[in-house]
């Protein structure tokens, strides 16, 4: 019997096996939606093509005015070199940041946190949410209705979903691998400051209208640091914040957009209940999926493993769609599983994508 688009992404995320392959793409880049969808929404992509839908929507979170006083940001920015620099100014001391952009992307060349005083000024200042408004994320949730599910973020200060994750953008991933080795204590003193923030936030969560929610960090993948590394900095943090996440109702899909493979039994133990995004070899990652699955299946479901490149950028419908089968096929005996690009895309035919959802729908178990 035929499962609507939200109970097949609920049977994957829960382990099981649903009617077929579910579908989604991991986010629809504006460069895309812009030049080659002719600019239009999340909802109305996923319906062009048939997916399952997987909305990213996160609390709009507010903050004491007070606290505000305290962090002053002072930004400029020069559109026309596409850059931007910032000053933030605390009671104590400045703190300060650049960055750029391009048509696709932005990043950061400066990071904040240079110095333990540095962070000792953004942990003490850095303003955290004092409550938070969902209403838009309901909206959301009503206008989705059957056809998928909704994505959310912890509320993390420094941008992204776990403890070392949040320390590699304040600091820098290479500044704090180095710091990681040379004053452990640091490290872990600056680990703990930032999960005290993030279980204020999600304490605030509750009731949040979200079916899973993102942790992690490519930081943690391990063509970036070692097993050890991961044990002692990553996974006793994060089993913390797993905790307060699931008991808010949420699934943890832990993101590693690099190396897994040598992470797989360690993200196992971390109270997440699946991992994405399963990067093969071909695009920079490690992923062996028929044997990610033979060994861990069991415990994660798992998003991900297409290689974009291949299948959408520089493919064709026929390659797309033999792509997806792969996928299929080394995951159907052991693990709940979504197939998704292994990251975020901005060029290929949309007839790749069109094959890319039609061979899903194929895939049937």
């Amino acid at each position: 019997m035929a499962m609507t688009s939200r109970e097949r992404m609920l049977t994957a995320l829960s382990n099981g096996r649903p009617d077929r392959l579910p579908c989604q793409v991991h986010g629809w880049m504006e460069y895309y939606l812009r030049t080659y969808l002719g600019d239009m929404d999340w909802y109305h992509a996923f319906e062009r093509f048939g997916m399952d839908y997987a909305i990213y929507v996160s609390p709009a979170w507010q903050f004491d005015p007070e606290d505000q006083a305290k962090w002053v940001c002072d930004r400029k920015t020069d559109n026309e070199k596409r850059c931007w620099e910032e000053q933030i100014t605390t009671p104590e001391g400045t703190l300060f940041h650049k960055g750029e952009w391009n048509e696709f992307t932005p990043w950061e060349t400066e990071e904040l946190v240079k110095t333990q005083r540095d962070f000792e000024l953004w942990d003490k200042y850095c303003p955290v949410p004092v409550s938070c408004d969902m209403s838009h994320m309901f909206a959301a949730k009503e206008r989705l209705g059957d056809n998928g599910i909704i994505r959310c973020h912890p509320c993390n200060m420094a941008g992204q979903g776990s403890p070392w994750q949040a320390l590699c953008i304040l600091m820098g991933t290479e500044p704090a691998i180095m710091a990681a080795m040379d004053d452990p204590d640091f490290v872990h003193h600056a680990l703990d400051r930032i999960l005290q923030k993030t279980l204020k936030t999600a304490s605030l969560m509750e009731g949040v209208p979200a079916d899973m929610i993102e942790t992690g960090g490519g930081a943690g993948s391990d063509t970036v640091i070692s097993p050890r590394m991961f044990k002692e900095f990553c996974l006793p943090y994060d089993k913390v914040q797993h905790k307060a996440f699931a008991d808010l109702g949420l699934k943890i899909v832990y993101h590693l957009c690099g190396g897994v493979m040598h992470m797989l039994e360690l993200v196992a133990q971390n109270g997440a209940h699946g991992l994405e995004t399963m990067t093969p070899p071909s695009m920079g990652g490690n992923c062996d999926l028929r044997e990610a699955s033979r060994l861990v299946g069991d415990r994660l479901f798992f998003i991900g493993g297409f290689d974009q490149n291949a299948g959408f950028e520089k493919g064709t419908p026929e390659t797309a769609k033999s792509l997806v089968r792969e996928c299929f096929e080394a995951t159907r005996d052991h693990a709940g599983y979504i197939i998704a690009p292994s990251d975020h895309f901005f060029f290929g035919d949309p007839e790749n994508l069109q094959a890319f959802a039609d061979a899903a729908k194929e895939c049937v178990y």
